[in-house]
This record gives C-alpha cells, structure tokens and sequence, in this order.
C-alpha cells in the first residue's frame, strides 16, 4: 500500500489538484455546516424543507460520487439503494417499533451488504456493460417495492413515518429536524473526507485511472471494486434512512429509474471527482427547480436548458469550471513577470 502515492502522482487533474484542497473542502464543510444550522431560521416550513431534502439527496450524490467519480464504476441503481434505505427505515419505525439510529444502522449495513453481492457483476463487466447489470437491479427494487403490498404498502406506500428521538427530545419541528439533518450530513461528508485522504481513497483513484498499474502496485482490484460498490451504496441507504422522515410517506415513485439517472446528473453537473461536486449537483438539481417555478410552466424546459448549457459549457462540472478559473487567476501574475526574467537572463 505503501506505493500508491507514488501513483497518485501521476494521476492527472483534477484528481491531482483534489489532494492538493482536502484541507480547504474540510474548512468548507464545517463553515458550510454553521451557516446551514442558522440560515432556516427564518425560512418558514417549506423552504427549511427544501434544504434539508437538497443535504439528504447530496448524501445519496456522494455515495454515486465515490463509485463513479473515484472508483470510475458506472452505475444507476443509487436510487434503488436509496429505496431499500428508506422503506428499511420506514418499516422497522412502524411496524417493528424500532427507533430511528439503529434503523439508520440497519438500512446502511443493509444496503452495504446488497451493494457488496451487485459489485461481484463489476468484476468482469465494465463500463456500459456495468450499468446495465445495475439498470436491471434498479428496474427489479422498483417493481418490488410497487407490486409486494403485503411489505411495502404497494403503489398506496406506507404512511405515519416517525421523525427521530435524540436524546428524550422529538425531532418532529420543521427546524429541530433540518438540523439533524446537517449534523448527520456533516458527519457523513468528514467520513467520507477522511476515506479518500486514505490509502482506501488512492487506491479508488488508481482503480479508475489504470486498474493495470494499479494491480501491478499491489492493489486488490477484486477487493476495492467491491468496497467502492459497498460504500457508495451505504451512502444511499442512508440518504434514504433521512428522507423517509424528513418526507413522512414514502411510495415507489421516488426510487424510479428515471431518479437514478437524475442522481447521475447531478455528479457530472457538480463535478465528478470533486469531494464538493455532490452538494452543488444536489443544489441544482433540487433547489435551482424551486426557484424555477415563478416562470409557471416553463419551469422544466428552462431548468433543462440550464442544464444542458453547463454541461456543454464545462464538461468537468462546475466544480471543474471553477478550478479552470482559479487556475487561471493563480497563473497570471506569473505570466506577467515572465517577460522580465526573460529579459533578465
């Protein structure tokens, strides 16, 4: 293990420049996570609603973020894995009479033990052949989920979902709760700083940029493949054990393909690879729509205009876009003084 830095070197950007800022994601988190705590409070029910639902849903965007963005496996089953999180959550809350933190512990180890089985296909497929395999899981939750009512309540769902109890104090306020929710998130995005400043993190970005190098280092290919599937998916286990309560009914609908394939939008518009891409992929796809909607009908085709433009715009996210920036601002004094040493010389 000890060799992957040595790779890492030669990772290009922006793999390599995302080293270079862990520490400047770690401030942002925390200063993100303060004012985040404080700015719903005069925001009214729903638009407190509206953040806590963008952190769960960026939860869920930082799960794919790590198997796409650093591990580079292609899938589109993270809003099936956000389903099993939710429905796990919502039915051991009311019909097991559970609380919600070992729910949460359940419906994570739960889909990180169903992530690990579906990361066995990702050992000898790849790439579009990959999300296939994950197409097909995501299409079977989904049918599961709509046609076993007897379980999951059917197209009708399942109602009454509890809000958490945190220390003999109910969560169930509008603003109380939006604040769990950070702290969850908060602890989840240092978790998830944590790994990929480890050698677990390094060996994902050597699996995606030469998995032939990589295994030449030493590194386990099996066996990081099936982590990455694991973890990503765990994340949406718990972005789904959030948004059960946050939302208090839960149906199919939610965890359709079409959401996975949204999920995937919002890593590539944020920035794949980019430890803060998932939260401005989430800020776009769930509250740039809210704001939208003062144009009436419209709203869909201009949020869909929008989008297209980013992406053709900078194909690297808005992430990317703002590393090309700064970038470039860091370059040009060093541009201008290159004439004088030139003449120096």
């Amino acid at each position: 293990m000890s060799d992957i830095p040595s790779f890492t070197g030669n990772v290009p950007s922006p793999a390599r420049s995302f080293w270079r800022r862990t520490d400047g994601v770690l401030i942002t988190l925390l200063v993100a996570a303060v004012l985040l705590w404080f700015v719903p409070a005069g925001m009214g029910r729903y638009g407190t609603y509206v953040l806590s639902l963008w952190l769960v849903t960026a939860i869920a965007v930082m799960g794919l973020n790590l198997t796409l963005g650093l591990a580079g496996l292609k899938s589109l089953a993270q809003a099936a894995f956000m389903g099993i999180g939710a429905y796990a959550t919502a039915l051991l809350t009311t019909k097991g009479g559970m609380g919600w933190l070992p729910a949460f512990a359940i419906s994570g180890l739960l889909t990180f033990a169903v992530g690990l089985v579906l990361g066995f296909p990702a050992l000898r497929v790849k790439a579009h052949y990959l999300a296939f395999v994950t197409l097909a899981f995501s299409t079977l939750i989904w049918l599961v989920l709509r046609n076993e009512q007897w379980l999951t309540g059917g197209v009708f769902g399942l109602s009454n979902i509890p809000r958490p109890t945190l220390f003999g104090m109910k969560l169930d306020g509008h603003l109380a709760f939006h604040r769990f929710v950070v702290v969850v998130t908060l602890i989840l995005a240092l978790a998830l700083w944590w790994l990929i400043r480890s050698p677990w993190g390094r060996a994902f970005l050597a699996l995606r940029e030469n998995p032939v190098r990589a295994a030449s280092l030493g590194i386990n290919i099996r066996n990081y493949t099936l982590l990455a599937f694991a973890i990503g998916s765990a994340y949406a286990g718990f972005a789904g054990a959030l948004y059960a309560p946050l939302v208090e009914f839960i149906d199919p609908s939610p965890f359709a393909l079409s959401a996975s394939f949204f999920l995937l939008l919002m890593v590539v518009a944020g920035g794949s690879g980019y430890q803060l891409g998932p939260f401005i992929g989430a800020l776009l796809g769930v509250v740039l729509p809210e704001y939208l909607r003062v144009t009436g009908g419209l709203y869909l085709i201009l949020f869909a205009a929008i989008v297209v433009a980013l992406l053709i715009a900078c194909p690297q996210g808005i992430m990317g876009l703002l590393e090309r920036g700064w970038t470039a601002i860091r370059r040009r004094p060093a541009g201008r003084n290159l004439p004088v040493k030139e003449s120096a010389l």
